[in-house]
Parts: C-alpha cells; structure tokens; sequence
C-alpha cells in the first residue's frame, strides 16, 4: 500500500516528538559539566573561604560552593553611598544578614534561607521536620551548575550579585528610578578573599525610568539633585559577603527587660507546656577569661573596635577616647585589657566581617548616628559590631556653643570653650553608639545618682555662673556610667562552675537597684516622670525654670558676636535657632509629669511593687506651670539688640530648613519664632494619649488634675495673658491662635471620646467668652475670629475642619522623616489621622 504524504508528515513528527523525549529523558550525559580547574583555566584565582574565579573577557565573576547544605551567613551592605540624610542611603550602612545553605537540585543550586523564627531547638528530628514544614522557607536565588570537582560546584554569580540588594530604588526619589545593567559591573579592585569570608563587590548604575533631566526634584541639601552629580544617574556601590558561622562554644544568656540589652527571639515549639514559646537572648560579643578561676583575667581575646581612618583629628581622637571609656565596664566586670579601641590598619577594609568599625560618615545634611552590626540569628553572638558617626554631628555641637557663648568679640579669636564642648559631645557620642554596638539600648532613667549612662540622649548640662556667664565646663559627662557597669557585668560577667547564674544576675539587678540604678528606655519617655531624653534632673520641671534663666541670659547678650569676622551677619541666624529652642526637649520632659505614671520593670518574685503610680498631683500642677511658663510673651519675644542685628539674607546665602520659617518674604520674621516654639509647647500639653491619661486618672483619684483643668489653664494663659508691649501682645495674640488650633485638632481626631467631649465643650466656652470680650482693635480682630473660626469647627467639624497652617519647626533631634516634612513627633499622630480619614489632605 502507498503512503500517502500526510501520513508521512504524521510519523515524521511523531519519530521527532519520540527523539526529544528520550533526549530529556537521558541520564547525567546531558547534564555533564567541566570540572572546575577545566572550566576556569586561565581565569584570576582568588582563593579562601568561597573562592573565585574571574573571567575578565566575558565579565564574569565565577563563584565556587565547597560545601552544600552547609550553613553560613549572607551580608549585603551599601559601601559607597548617596550622602543624603533624607534618602537614607549611608556609606557603610549594613543590609540584612541571613542565615543560608547552599542546595542541589539536579543541574540546579539553590539558595535557601531557613526560617529561624520558629524552631524546635529541644526537639528530635522528627519535631524539627514539623516546625520546617509548618512554615515558609525562602530561596533567595537560583544558580545553574557551570563545573564540578566531586563535591564542589562553580556558579556564574554574576546576576547574582548585579541586582539591588540593598533596595536602592525604594529610597530614590522622587522619581522612579531602576538599574541600568549596561552601567554597572564587578569591581574586582574591592573583591576580597578571606579563610573566613569572601567580600563581593559591585557598581550599581540606577537611572530614571523615562525622565532624562532633573529626576531627583529640587536642589535642597537633602535631595539627590543636590548630593548627585547627575540626579538621571546615581552610582552606588553594594557589597555581598559570605561569612563563616562561629563554632558552638558561645554559652547565649538569656534576655531580661531590666538588663538594658538588646536581644533575638524565635518561637520555639518543643519547650514543655506552661514554659513560654517565645525564646529571648541577648545580643553580646564572646568573651571568655584566659584563667576562669581568677577574679581578674586578661581574655582569651579581646573585643576590638577600629576606628575610621578617615576621621580627621581632633575628631579622631575623641571617637577613639569616647568609645575607649568601656573598658572601665569591663574591668569591673573582671575582664583585664578586654576592650580595645584602635585605628583601622590602612589596608583593611570597613565592611570586612572581622573587624567592629566606629565609621566616620559624611552627608549633606545632619543626621542620626547609629550602632549596630552582624549577630548570629542562631545565638545572639554579635560577629561585626558598626558604628556609624555624622561627621556633622561634632559641627552642630559648636554651633550650640556659638549660640551659649556669642564668643566672637573681636570677631578673629578662636575660643577654646568651643572646640572643647564639641569633642567632648564627640566623646559620649562615640561611647554611646559602640554602646549600642556591643548589645545595649538606651537608658533614658534620670538617676538621683547623676549621669548614670552613656547610652541616654545628653542635653548639655549649661550653668549660669556668679556673674551671669555661661559655663560649659560641665557640658557632658566625663567616662563610663555606674549603669553601664552594671550592665556590662550583667551581660558579660564569667560565673564559675557552681554558681546559680540566674541568681547572680538577678543578685546583680537587685543590688543596683538599691542604688538608684534603674533601666528604662524609649517607650517610657513621655510617661515616666525619670524618663528623659535630652534633659537633664531628676525633677524635669525645676531644670526647665534654670534653663529658661539659662536661655534668656544668653539671649541678653546674643548678636553678631555669634559670627565670625568677615561673614554676613545674616548668619547669626543658624546659632540664634538652637539657642532660641534650648528649652524645647526640657519641656517634653516637664510635661511628662502631666497624667505620668511612677513605675519599674517588674518581674515576678524580684521584690519590686509592680504597682504602677501615678504622680502627685502637686507634681503635675509644678510642671504645668512650668511649661506655661515657656508661654508667656515675654519669654518667647526675641530682645531688640537681635531684631536689630538681622538683616536680610544676601545672595549666595539662602534659606534652609534650619531655620525659622517666616511669612515676611526676605526679611527676617520677629513673630516666626515665638509661634514655632509656642507652638511645640501646646502640641505636648494637648497630646491625645496624655489628654486620654488625664480623663482616665481623674476618673480614677478625683484629687488629680483632668483635662478639663488643664486645657482650662492653656486657655487661661493664650488669652488673658497682659503684654507690656506692642510687640509681645502680637506674640500672645498668635499663641492664643496656636492654642484654639490644636484644641480644635484634639477635639477633632481624639480616640477617646471623652477627650472630643471636654474639648468641645471647652470651646465653645471660648468661643461664647471672646465674643464678649474686648481690647484694642487688633484683640477685637483677633477674638472674632477665633471665635468665628471655633463656631465653624462646633457647627459642621467634618465637613468645615481642614488642618491648620501650623508653623514648622526647624529640625531638633538629630532627624527628621522626610515624609513628615520635619514635623515634631506630636505631630506625627494627626499626619497620621489625617492620611487614614481624609487621604489626599495635608
């Protein structure tokens, strides 16, 4: 029989489909790969912990995996930056680190991060197989098999390692920006080999995505068309780090809330019921004495911190005197010679996982500094401690000093009072964040004992002298604090064999106790009454009334003697700002007095009333006078000696956001400041959660003060308030109008409903009594139209309430969200309320 051409076709596809089936269905032949020596031959040999192979031809970095389903870390890290406050994007700033394992599947090797949060540390295998399988795991990439040598596999990691790890695009703005593979490559100059370590390095192009000119928005020096050469083109680079685990010898030591450290925690589902399941240790270095018998011993090895050679000096030696003061801590702690503070050799590298770093960080505009590092997720063992230090920080510091003293009398001298408050800011700062580096968190506690710790937010401690002059001889504090040695004997301390170590450690939290050494931390900070940050005393309200006589006494004296010879005086303004808000952390700490709660963390059986009381009602009543006091007109007006001596800014020489903000255009606004600051001061007073604790504790012991009473001694002071002047009445007038605004925002947004009811009905009082009320033509103007202004709000809040213009604080802390547009933290609740119920609105 013939066959016909269809049929033939037919058989044809059919004999073709039968060949590649049995094409993919051949064993390890398809899949045969070089070995590694083979495939690398003639590539630059980088040899050591993952070595790699370069091939320069093809630009491409061969990785080598000596070991699968072998646990290690996996770093990234940003090591060359955008040096933009705003955008957040620091040299040496550390990405995640991630416990990972190396996997085989058939051609195939995959990078797999187990899930630490939930474990079954005491389990068998079996109880681990269930923890595994109940929840995700993560395979953060895939690699194909390129050459093997018996267990040894080599992977093209060249995709890998050209991707933005550190999540670059998210922080630029405000354009969309994405990375541009054709301008980004392997740097091969900064790619290191170690025994214990293999550092990858790479430049990273980010382009923005459709706009060729002007991507990063303005020219401010927060903003990327400012720090960029070419805001279209932002070049970083990114570092991917390999890193051996430590072996098993490091004993974790469990977390307790009154210790003062930092910790890891996961979920650990074999613990015996009744035990909690939520495991919690402490982050801290290993340390180990060479004769563990011996009170004081020299350790095995010492923890070593290196300090960024690119600090120059006098700033140099003060990072490295400052973060040298922990050594007195470990000493007490029976540790001889076993912290060390010492310049980077010149051929190390920051971000190598073997050294701790204290870096020295420019940006264009100030910023936090902050310490942290590498931990092993499995223990708690801190690998890498990082610190990051402002460089500008020092600088404003000075500027403060500028402002205090207005030391320029002849306008050529260099006084030494300056340099010396600076490096001694300098000196706490570097204590403070390896503080934070060798596992500690802040301790905001305001001791009868002084100055307890070097990990609280100082503000400098500034005394008036006999003769009225301003002494900052005792700006900071001077070495480590009794708190801290405490700490490091808690976290650090060797017990012998024998000794119940819970029992010591608790022995040890018992005894500082006794002594007025007490941790609490950020949480507590507008509660607590002892709980200050950037404040000084133990009774925050008397500090406020010396720092008010403080402030005005250089206020009295403050003009062009805060600038140089040679510079515009415009630019008394940059020290005026600080000086003028001298006052404005002490007032937060004041009115923490107001609805606060007296309180310890208490643990079950450690002898401490777990009891929380709140403060006196004498206590309350002095710290709300005290802040109203920072509200009278002539407190906030500014002595005509200053007024006299600002002249507009010249060219060359423009605003920014450290300073005041103004509504006179060129010339420098008198009234600008004493809103901004009035303005700080009511938004504390008026703050929802305080104004919930008021209703509550007055509900609670009718002997202590409500909102009701407070908001009655606000209104009291905005609105009767006598002036002695045509310029402080205007200033009373404009503090009257910052009050009746944010009782409107509080009767507005308020959870409480109770809190909306009371401030309501303390408007419309307001509003009924300046009706009534008279003055000179301008109060009249200004009564009726707070009175106006309030009948709109009561008659139709949700249609008629828009957010006032509040004036905007120049930055105080060292920060500011960039989102928030440097608004104070109280208000970042109504930016809050206002994005969730009017979405759109500002």
């Amino acid at each position: 029989m013939a066959i016909t051409r269809p049929l033939l076709s037919r058989g044809l596809i059919l004999i073709s489909v039968f060949a590649v089936i049995s094409a993919v269905s051949l064993p390890t032949a398809a899949w045969a790969v070089p070995k590694i020596e083979e495939k690398t031959a003639g590539m630059v040999k980088r040899d050591g912990f993952f070595p790699l192979y370069w091939d320069e031809t093809a630009g491409i970095l061969w990785l080598e995996i000596p070991k699968l389903e072998t646990e290690l870390l996996y770093i990234s890290a940003l090591s060359a930056g955008v040096g933009s406050n705003d955008i957040g994007l620091d040299r040496g700033q550390l990405g995640g680190t991630r416990l990972v394992k190396f996997r085989r599947v058939g051609p195939q090797i995959l990078m797999v991060q187990p899930n630490t949060r939930f474990r079954a540390a005491h389990g068998d295998a079996d109880a681990r197989r269930a923890v595994e399988d109940s929840f995700a795991t993560s395979i953060l990439w895939g690699f194909r098999v390129a050459a093997e040598t018996r267990e040894r596999v080599l992977v093209d990691a060249t995709d890998f390692l050209l991707r933005d790890a550190h999540g670059v695009v998210h922080r630029l703005r405000p354009a969309v920006f994405r990375l541009d593979r054709s301008r980004s490559a392997v740097d091969m100059p900064r790619t290191k080999v170690f025994p214990k370590n293999t550092e990858m390095e790479v430049t990273l192009t980010f382009v923005a995505d459709g706009v060729t000119t002007g991507a990063g928005g303005g020219f401010e020096k927060g903003a990327l068309g400012y720090v960029a050469p070419s805001a279209d083109a932002v070049t970083v680079r990114q570092r991917h780090s390999l890193v051996e685990l430590p072996d098993d010898g490091f004993k974790p030591r469990r977390f307790d809330p009154r210790s003062g450290f930092g910790a890891i925690s996961y979920e650990d589902a074999s613990v015996p019921l009744g035990e909690p399941i939520t495991q919690s240790f402490i982050r801290r270095h290993r340390l180990e004495k060479k004769d563990p018998a011996a009170d004081i011993s020299d350790p095995v090895k010492p923890i070593i911190y290196y300090v960024d050679r690119g600090a120059p000096e006098p700033m140099r030696t003060a990072l490295i005197e400052g973060a040298a003061w922990w050594n007195q801590a470990f000493e007490a702690a029976g540790f001889r010679n076993a912290f060390r503070v010492e310049l980077l050799p010149e051929d190390a590298d920051s971000l190598d996982v073997r050294y701790n770093m204290i870096q020295w960080v420019h940006r264009s505009t100030r910023g936090w500094s902050y310490g942290g590092g590498v931990t092993d997720p499995r223990t708690g063992e801190i690998i890498k401690g990082h610190v990051t230090i402002c460089s500008l920080r020092v600088r404003q510091t000075y500027l403060m000093a500028e402002g205090l003293l207005s030391p320029y009398i002849t306008g050529d001298e260099t006084p030494p009072e300056l340099e010396a408050m600076a490096l001694a800011r300098l000196r706490q700062l570097s204590a403070h964040e390896v503080g934070h580096a060798i596992g500690f968190g802040h301790n905001y506690y305001e001791s009868t004992r002084g100055r307890i710790s070097v990990m609280e937010y100082p503000h400098p401690l500034v005394t008036l002298r006999d003769d009225g002059t301003i002494d900052l001889s005792d700006a900071y504090s001077e070495g480590i604090g009794e708190w801290d040695k405490v700490a490091v004997a808690w976290g650090y301390r060797h017990f012998p064999p024998g000794v119940d170590e819970d029992k010591a450690l608790d022995d040890l939290i018992d005894q500082a106790r006794e002594r007025d050494l007490i941790y609490l931390s950020n949480q507590d900070v507008d509660l607590h009454p002892r709980v200050d940050a950037w404040a000084n005393g133990v009774d925050a309200a008397e500090g406020l009334v010396r720092m008010m006589k403080v402030r005005r006494a250089a206020l009295d004296r403050f003009g062009e003697n805060a600038v140089r010879r040679g510079r515009p005086l415009a630019l008394i303004e940059e020290a005026l700002v600080p000086l003028y808000l001298h006052h404005r952390y002490q007032t937060e700490a004041a009115i923490s007095a107001l609805g606060g709660l007296e309180y310890v963390y208490a643990i079950r059986g450690d002898g401490r009333d777990p009891m929380k009381t709140p403060v006196s009602a004498g206590r309350q009543h002095a710290a709300l006078e005290a802040v109203l006091g920072t509200l009278r007109p002539s407190e906030l007006a500014l002595p005509a000696s200053i007024l006299e001596k600002l002249p507009p800014r010249p060219s060359g020489f423009g605003r920014h956001r450290e300073l005041f903000p103004r509504t006179t255009g060129l010339v420098f606004d008198p009234l600008a400041p004493a809103l901004v600051s009035a303005d700080l001061t009511v938004s504390m007073i008026l703050h929802p959660e305080r104004a919930a604790r008021l209703v509550s504790q007055k509900a609670l012991d009718p002997n202590l003060p409500g909102l009701g009473e407070a908001v009655d001694r606000l209104i009291e002071v905005g609105f009767d308030t006598r002036s002695s002047n045509a310029y402080e009445a205007e200033i009373a007038r404009g503090t009257g109008r910052v009050i009746a605004d944010r009782l409107m925002v509080l009767a507005a947004t308020a959870s409480l409903p109770q809190v909306r009811a009371i401030v309501s009905h303390r408007l419309e009082r307001l509003r009924d009594r300046l009706k009534r009320k008279d003055g000179t033509d301008d109060d009249t103007a200004h009564f009726r139209l707070v009175s106006a202004d309030i009948t709109r709000f009561l008659e139709r809040p949700a249609e008629s309430f828009r957010m006032p213009a509040f004036p905007a604080a120049p930055p105080g802390a060292p920060i500011g969200d960039p989102g928030l547009r440097w608004l104070s933290p109280w208000d970042t609740w109504i930016r809050e309320y206002l994005e969730h119920e009017n979405p759109g609105r500002n």
